[in-house]
């Protein structure tokens, strides 16, 4: 499905008053004070049962918006300002437990849900640069250590080429073929030092690991080491939009949730398209498929991506 440019909508009164300089301060000062509601309340609001982890740029906001068309998976706190993920595994560590369950409904909040659906109710969030970060599975199993975690990887050729247009976007200056290039003096040692200090973020690491981000099997063995197999859902983003229907049902039969029919399966968040650079493509085909063969030796299961093109390099 190709995605069309939005329609630039018409602020009326109401809305050209709240992005104005005192409406946004207003907006900003109403934010904190709920948050602080939160974190007051933060031992009444247990953590999330669903953590979908990336792949960044693999459908992770769509599978949000699917789900959460579920009535039995509740929003985050406050539900007027919903939020995707909260990073917190990933970059928010420092705000402490608290802060984290601050986003989650109450224990009292779910019980009413609960009683007036009939079935059970159950809280998530989605933050894509957890699955890379090194630290996010160890630190997820201390403070959620019953979720389910689900993955969604994304060919890792069309990954990388989507992950740059995205950037491209806010702070990326290169070309795609450049970014490529630039990528491991960019990102040199970037992961050791997340990795050795607890505190610490990385801008390359995050935003400019193009290929690194599409090289899921170390990333997919250090959660499976943290939760085990049982509790890691793994599937392709091709997998997943080409029956979204099926996937969703098969999140919340794994959360003990009735099946609830969606009602679009469109893609969310798409990046308008682009054709790649043919020599490029091969040049990160014939990087990435070992990459991609690891994943699937890792998985013990075939994924649906590139194959003519691997099986072209391979003759």
């Amino acid at each position: 499905m190709s995605p069309v440019d939005p329609v630039t909508p018409r602020h009326g009164p109401l809305e050209r008053a709240r992005r104005s300089a005192p409406g946004v301060a207003a907006t900003d000062a109403a934010k904190r004070g709920l948050r602080l509601v939160g974190l007051a309340t933060a031992d009444l609001r247990p953590g999330p049962d669903l953590l979908v982890i990336g792949a960044k740029r693999g459908g992770t906001t769509s599978l949000w918006r699917y789900l959460s068309e579920h009535p039995g998976v509740l929003p985050t706190f406050p539900r007027a300002q919903q939020i995707k993920g909260t990073y917190f595994f990933d970059e928010e560590w420092h705000r402490g437990s608290r802060w984290y369950r601050s986003h989650f409904p109450t224990t009292a909040t779910r019980r009413l849900a609960a009683r007036r659906l009939g079935h059970p109710t159950v809280a998530f969030e989605a933050s894509p640069y957890y699955l890379f970060h090194p630290l996010a599975p160890e630190r997820a199993r201390l403070v959620v250590p019953d979720a389910l975690v689900v993955a969604v990887l994304r060919d890792p050729v069309e990954r990388a080429f989507s992950h740059w247009k995205e950037r491209r976007n806010h702070t990326e200056e290169l070309g795609f073929a450049e970014a490529l290039a630039a990528e491991e003096v960019r990102t040199r040692g970037e992961e050791a030092r997340l990795a050795a200090d607890p505190l610490a973020t990385s801008l390359a690491h995050r935003h400019q690991t193009y290929v690194a981000q599409g090289c899921y099997a170390p990333m997919l063995e250090r959660w499976f080491s943290a939760y085990g197999r049982e509790r890691v859902l793994v599937a392709a983003s091709e997998e997943l939009y080409a029956d979204p229907q099926a996937f969703c049902d098969q999140i919340t039969d794994r959360l003990g949730l009735p099946r609830h029919p969606l009602r679009s399966v469109d893609p969310w968040n798409a990046e308008p398209s682009a054709d790649m650079d043919p020599e490029v493509r091969a040049g990160l085909v014939e990087r990435l498929t070992p990459h991609i063969e690891a994943t699937e030796a890792v998985l013990g299961r075939s994924l649906p991506w590139a194959r003519a093109e691997r099986d072209h390099h391979s003759t």
